[in-house]
């Protein structure tokens, strides 16, 4: 009897200690997630800044600013059929669509993106342009019924997981008018396989206008593409014909109604809502004219100031797209994500109440069971990319709701490897990669963090806080980030034993390298759309001028003499031109760990061969 208790006692302990485990890795995961936000919020104020401040800086402005601001409109995009110009081989062995879309047509597609092939860039920019005509004429506000189908099922984000959207139509059905679906935002960006989810979506689309329904979520939109995957996936995937396909993406995301309601009593939106959210108002904006970016709250991608109109609309999708909800009453500035607010019930209840709604659901966030009631069930969030984070970090899920208006849930977890992990593996290795993520954070602020002789643990916990801001349980963490020395101090420098740079530029001073280190993923999305025909080259003159400007901005004291040596030293054939993908590489972080074990691996792969 004894024995049993104790083991009893034990394991409760142990389901502790790793359900701890869990929490912390999904703060880490999350905290950082939403730090990347406000880098892009942070990057969008440097825009701002470019507008104001480069004619002061270098008399030949204006073309770059161009180059950076102003999309390039290519008027041959502009011919109704501009996609008959684009040859299609006999060797092509992908689906051939035929428009009008049949469904023979969307079987093809499942198909061909079933087997890993690729959609051919005539079909790509015809589907668009036949999407594109279809959003032309949608309002900005779908209002479905549940009289004519038995359920609607809601979606939240994919994220490029087409494994996620194969396993919900296997589960739940094809788009159908027997099924008809709404798709609630975030259908690009960090999965990569975004071009397939999409271009499914918009064939369904296509196919079935009145049963498939699609919202618009934050990261529709071109710049947050560029940051997180979608546009270097279109570049990699259609070489010849990138640059167009991502014209007429971002025009057709542009075009992309921000809200669905069903029955009059069920608001879909992407993020949320705040004090000043009207549906009447939003229902009258044309809403290709603003971009859904959080940048557009602060300025446009022109010279030209706002209407009155296009601010309140700037705000108010500002809201619909990016906001999330809290516990405490009121409305206030969502400082964790950088743009948008948190709304509290009272804002809930007032909404609801102002139009004659009963619940609202929405996307947004990652939950670990795939969705998640708030507000006294009043606010639904469903997220749909299972494994977001890492394999076996949440479940997706999608609801189904049907003429009652009751909604119920649907779980899965997409996986070729979790259902033969335990639950302790699982833990384990989710935990490996947040707190390597967390040590790559760190390593780009290590100046900001070093230390003078010892420090206390606690005085280690309140800096690390101070600086990151991720608010995380730093002294539950510090057993995997740092040592402690014989006197019970930190000892600091230990948090970066296992971490080096990716190549040694000898020229590059410690202040301007930890700079790149830690802004590399904006330095990278600058020279992306500086490289307008992404050859990955960009002149070394532009490079010079944007790094000033981007260092002036940040306020980072970094000489020019040191940013002309870096610009020579990285121009290697000497042609007046910079490799960025080169360049970049050498200010990323390498985990000495995982070097070794892909020179063992690499090495045990050479000996099969011997």
């Amino acid at each position: 009897m004894k024995a049993a208790v104790l083991i009893q006692r034990w394991y409760r302990r142990y389901m502790a200690r790793l359900e701890m485990r869990r929490r912390y890795t999904w703060n880490i995961f999350q905290s950082i997630e939403y730090a990347g936000e406000q880098d892009q919020l942070q990057l969008s104020s440097f825009f701002s800044f470019m507008l104001d401040n480069f004619t002061q800086l270098n008399g030949n402005g204006p073309d770059l600013i161009s180059q950076l601001l102003d999309p390039v409109v290519d008027p041959w995009l502009d011919r109704e059929t501009c996609y008959n110009m684009i040859p299609v081989p006999e060797l092509y062995t992908g689906p051939r669509l035929s428009f009008p879309l049949s469904v023979s047509d969307t079987n093809a597609l499942l198909s061909a993106f079933k087997e890993q092939q690729t959609l051919h860039a005539r079909y790509v920019l015809q589907l668009l342009c036949e999407t594109k005509k279809l959003l032309k004429q949608m309002p900005n506000i779908t209002h479905l019924s549940t009289s004519y189908t038995n359920e609607i099922t809601i979606c939240g984000d994919l994220h490029g997981r087409l494994d996620d959207l194969l396993l919900i139509f296997y589960k739940n059905g094809l788009p159908s008018a027997e099924t008809p679906y709404v798709f609630n935002g975030d259908f690009v960006d960090r999965g990569k396989k975004s071009i397939e989810v999409v271009i499914l979506l918009f064939a369904y689309l296509l196919l079935y206008p009145d049963y498939m329904h699609l919202n618009r979520g934050n990261h529709e939109d071109h710049i947050m593409n560029l940051r997180y995957g979608f546009t270097k996936e279109v570049m990699q995937k259609h070489k010849a014909h990138g640059r167009e396909i991502l014209q007429l993406f971002q025009d057709v995301f542009s075009l992309l109604p921000v809200a669905t309601v069903i029955d009059g009593k069920i608001l879909i939106v992407h993020g949320g809502i705040s004090d000043q959210t009207d549906l009447d108002f939003l229902s009258s904006i044309e809403r290709h004219k603003v971009s859904g970016n959080k940048q557009t709250s602060n300025q446009r991608s022109d010279s030209s100031p706002q209407t009155l109109t296009e601010q309140m609309y700037n705000f108010t999708s500002l809201d619909i797209l990016w906001s999330d909800p809290k516990t405490q009453k009121g409305c206030s500035p969502n400082t964790f994500r950088g743009g948008g607010c948190y709304f509290g019930p009272d804002i809930t209840q007032r909404l609801l109440l102002q139009h004659g709604l009963q619940l609202l659901i929405r996307s947004h966030e990652c939950k670990q069971e795939g969705y998640e009631l708030c507000h006294g069930g009043q606010v639904i969030t469903i997220f749909s990319a299972s494994n977001y984070y890492e394999e076996g970090s949440n479940r997706g899920a999608y609801i189904k709701v049907g003429r009652e208006l009751v909604p119920r849930f649907y779980q899965y977890q997409v996986s070729r490897t979790t259902r033969k992990l335990t639950l302790t593996q699982r833990v384990r290795a989710a935990e490996g990669s947040a707190l390597k993520a967390l040590k790559e954070k760190l390593f780009s602020h290590r100046s900001d963090i070093s230390f003078s002789g010892s420090v206390s643990v606690s005085e280690w916990a309140q800096v690390l806080e101070s600086v990151l801001r991720l608010d995380l349980p730093w002294r539950t963490l510090r057993p995997h980030l740092a040592r402690l020395a014989p006197d019970g101090s930190v000892d600091y420098q230990s948090c970066f034993e296992d971490m080096e740079s990716g190549i040694s530029l000898p020229q590059v001073t410690s202040n301007l390298a930890e700079t790149l280190f830690r802004y590399r993923t904006d330095i990278e999305i600058i020279f992306n759309i500086i490289d307008k025909d992404h050859s990955g080259l960009i002149s070394v003159e532009e490079f010079r001028h944007t790094w000033r400007l981007f260092s002036a901005h940040l306020g980072v004291d970094i000489d020019d003499s040191a940013i002309d040596d870096l610009a020579r030293s990285i121009d290697f054939n000497k042609d007046g031109s910079i490799d960025f993908t080169e360049f970049l590489e050498a200010f990323r972080v390498v985990h000495k760990l995982d070097s070794k074990d892909q020179q063992l691996n690499g090495k045990m792969d050479g000996d099969k061969y011997l």
